[in-house]
């Protein structure tokens, strides 16, 4: 009876024992194991055993991570208010240190990355912030990434997404960007009279050497006008031909 009772009671430690002594880490995970309050390491991935009530694993996610940066009012160099919002992408290279040196190594890369995004930016103008935000983007990137290299972090991508202007200066822009297109309006028109005026320079020439050309563009008008079916046709005639006619007219008696 006693052996029953014995047997019974080593059973019922294990039911309670053994699944607190058992860990199954995934593959993009790490279990850091502290006993007693003192680092022993990382393991994973697979299986494996601790000790119940005196070790603690701490599962870490290896994965990378896309985290949003919440918006941020920025003062540009210039002087100019923008809201900015930015994602960053981000992972775990030493499981560690994740766990040691920071409490939370995901809100801290959050704060770290919203701090300078607004750090970055505001030494930026406006400008370089709407023209070169592939350049801004590989600093915020090098910065953040070396303020969390001690925790174990490794920032691989920033990438600024919008860009909110004040109403004004949207206004402004609008304007800026409709007289530069009148800009280039006004100067294709003006080189296509400027051609225009060579041409028809170089066709008076060819008429002054050749009179005959000036008959023959008559000719063609009144084709052309005859083409449009009009009911009244206005035929100019050239002086030097109705001069020929006078000078063949009879004298009267």
């Amino acid at each position: 009876m006693e052996n029953m009772v014995l047997v019974g009671v080593i059973v019922f430690a294990l039911i309670i024992i053994l699944p607190s002594a058992i860990k199954i880490v995934s593959e993009w995970e790490r279990g850091v194991i502290l006993r007693l309050g003192r680092l022993v390491g990382a393991r994973g991935p697979g299986f494996f055993v601790i000790i119940p009530f005196v070790d603690r694993m701490i599962k870490v996610d290896l994965r990378t991570l896309p985290m949003d940066v919440p918006p941020q009012d920025v003062i540009t160099k210039d002087n100019v208010t923008v809201r900015v919002d930015a994602v960053v992408y981000f992972r775990v290279i030493d499981p560690e240190a994740a766990v040691v040196k920071i409490t939370d190594h995901i809100r801290a890369t959050s704060l770290i990355s919203q701090t300078t995004l607004r750090n970055v930016l505001g030494q930026s103008e406006l400008d370089e912030l709407l023209a070169q935000r592939e350049m801004l983007n590989q600093n915020l990137q090098k910065i953040i990434d070396e303020q969390t290299d001690p925790w174990g972090v490794k920032v691989s991508i920033v990438e600024i997404k919008n860009v909110e202007l004040p109403e004004a200066m949207r206004r402004s822009m609008a304007s800026q960007a409709e007289a530069e297109r009148e800009r280039r309006a006004k100067i294709i028109h003006a080189d296509g009279e400027f051609q225009a005026s060579e041409k028809l320079a170089q066709a008076g020439a060819v008429v002054g050497q050749e009179p005959a050309t000036l008959q023959l563009r008559y000719l063609q008008t009144l084709v052309e006008i005859c083409s449009e079916k009009n009911s009244t046709i206005v035929f100019p005639l050239p002086i030097d031909l109705i001069g020929m006619f006078l000078k063949k007219q009879p004298p009267t008696s």
